[in-house]
């Protein structure tokens, strides 16, 4: 399994992993529980979550990166609120309570992107008792998501070859969607072999792995 963001120093990796977690999940509940009024609160908690990121050695031109890949979602969608409802000052009101909840929330998860390796993650996640059918689910996920992706890149250079790059935007769109059909169909057949080798190696759905200490963990 590949190494995770979170495994550079700082004073955030001092941090016991159950805290991490825990630091991480109470922003944004509260994020969530405080109403608009309380506005200050919210800017309190993303004054704290920027705070993290400063402490976990997250860069500002990284977070513009990936503040970049998130807001433009998060407007379009908060904008179709008001556009549908009668009483725009209720829809509005709304609106700037979901994209302020959201971002706190993208922030804190980016925070415990950083400062808690996906490894330790899952550990943590068994000691909390979480089922183990999601515990497994997400360490396949973090496992074969850098092989599905490094598929899509053949996939692309190969549609490159043969358009030499050349191609009309109608014609991209279509072999686009033709490239996530065919990745799909890929990552099902991979997915039926990876199950009957597991299968046939004694896996009974409990993830195992090695923790820091050594010590194995199971489900």
């Amino acid at each position: 399994m590949r190494a995770s963001v979170g495994t550079g120093p700082g004073p955030c990796r001092a941090i016991p992993p159950n805290w991490k977690l825990g630091l991480t999940l109470s922003v944004i509940v509260a994020s969530s529980l405080i109403p608009l009024e309380h506005w200050p609160a919210h800017g309190v908690l993303l004054a704290l979550t920027f705070a993290g990121l400063s402490l976990a050695g997250v860069t500002l031109t990284y977070l513009a990166r990936r503040l970049a890949l998130f807001l433009p979602m998060l407007l379009v969608f908060g904008l179709t609120v008001p556009m549908n409802q009668v009483d725009r000052s209720a829809a509005w009101a709304w609106t700037i309570a979901l994209w302020m909840r959201c971002t706190v929330s993208f922030l804190a998860g980016l925070w415990l992107v950083h400062v808690l390796p996906f490894a330790e993650l899952l550990s943590t996640l068994i000691r909390w008792r979480c089922p183990r059918l999601l515990v497994a689910m997400l360490a396949f996920m973090y496992r074969y998501i850098f092989i599905l992706w490094e598929e899509l890149a053949r996939l692309r250079h190969a549609r490159d070859a043969r358009d030499f790059g050349r191609s009309t935007l109608l014609i991209r769109w279509t072999t686009n969607a033709q490239l996530i059909g065919l990745l799909l169909l890929r990552a099902m057949e991979r997915a039926e072999r990876t199950h009957h080798a597991m299968l046939a190696r004694g896996w009974d759905g409990s993830p195992r792995f090695l923790a820091d200490d050594g010590e194995r963990n199971d489900v």
